[in-house]
């Protein structure tokens, strides 16, 4: 017979070591399984994520950072010309709502603007959207209407 021939208990539980509660409990008693002496030792001590030993944690440093930047700004969702010309047909109406259906925005951007990189050759007509200068030069220039 071999101890890996034996046979489990089923629902075998232990009980829990009673730490700190003096020499009987058969757990260290006054050091109570923490080491002689130094921080964790003593009571107080914080082993947290942002614990860093006494300095101010990163999360409350960051703010003070140059360059750290408002959570609240305006997100804007942009739209490209070349991704005008692969998902609409000639002559047809750009609104918000066709292009949220064409999956090119998310749900609730803050405002969408068409910007002028890639080509534009089909005649579209674009409504309540912002559109920028060279892209308005080439909507126009390929027949289009801006409302």
């Amino acid at each position: 017979m071999y101890l890996e021939n034996i046979a489990r208990r089923k629902n075998r539980t232990k009980k829990a070591k009673r730490l700190g509660r003096g020499y009987g409990s058969g757990v260290g008693g006054h050091t109570v399984g923490r080491g002689q002496k130094g921080q964790k030792s003593r009571t107080g001590h914080k082993s947290t994520i942002a614990f860093e030993g006494g300095n101010v944690p990163f999360f409350r440093r960051m703010p003070k950072y140059r360059g750290f930047k408002k959570s609240d700004k305006v997100k804007a969702q942009v739209v490209n010309m070349k991704d005008l010309q692969d998902n609409f047909k000639s002559k047809e109406t750009v609104t918000f709502e066709s292009l949220k259906e064409k999956g090119m925005v998310r749900a609730k951007p803050e405002y969408v603007k068409i910007l002028g990189d890639g080509e534009l050759k089909k005649s579209l007509t674009i409504e309540g959207i912002k559109v920028s200068g060279s892209a308005r030069e080439k909507i126009e220039k390929a027949g289009g209407v801006i409302k």
